[in-house]
């Protein structure tokens, strides 16, 4: 049986998009995902800010993480997100995801975006369905 690692270290291998964004895993466990990033001069929008499209892309990486380390294969049926402070060049962002609901075919997860000073970004709630099929085959 995959471990929730496994399933994380087989989703990155194969997600050049989070591999562009810089996205470095910091921990994994089932229901769990915490992510972190640093922002780059070409994700800049232009009004000189962080093009919201980065802390998005962030906060449905870990959101991905969360809902698919158990190895049932999970994609996102409805995503919110409310960006709470501007994010600049530098910043490094941290997104930790957290289970709030585990049913059969779906689940729900909040997800918290932070910058390098523990303030609050964005907050992120995506709500995922259930395939029933395994991302590694044992």
């Amino acid at each position: 049986m995959a471990t929730p690692q496994q399933v994380i270290t087989h989703m990155m291998e194969n997600d050049f998009f989070s591999q562009w964004l810089g996205v470095e895993v910091l921990e994994i466990k089932e229901g769990y995902s915490k992510v972190r990033m640093t922002i780059r001069k070409e994700m800049v929008n232009g009004f000189g800010i962080i093009h919201g499209g980065i802390p998005f892309s962030l906060a449905d990486t870990a959101f991905a993480f969360a809902c698919n380390n158990r190895n049932n294969l999970s994609v996102a049926l409805d995503v919110t997100i409310s960006f709470t402070k501007a994010v600049h060049i530098d910043d490094i962002l941290t997104a930790e995801a957290k289970e709030v609901h585990n049913g059969r075919s779906t689940g729900v997860y909040l997800i918290t975006v932070i910058n390098q000073r523990n303030e609050q970004v964005a907050l992120f709630k995506g709500t995922c369905f259930r395939t029933g099929k395994k991302l590694i085959e044992s």
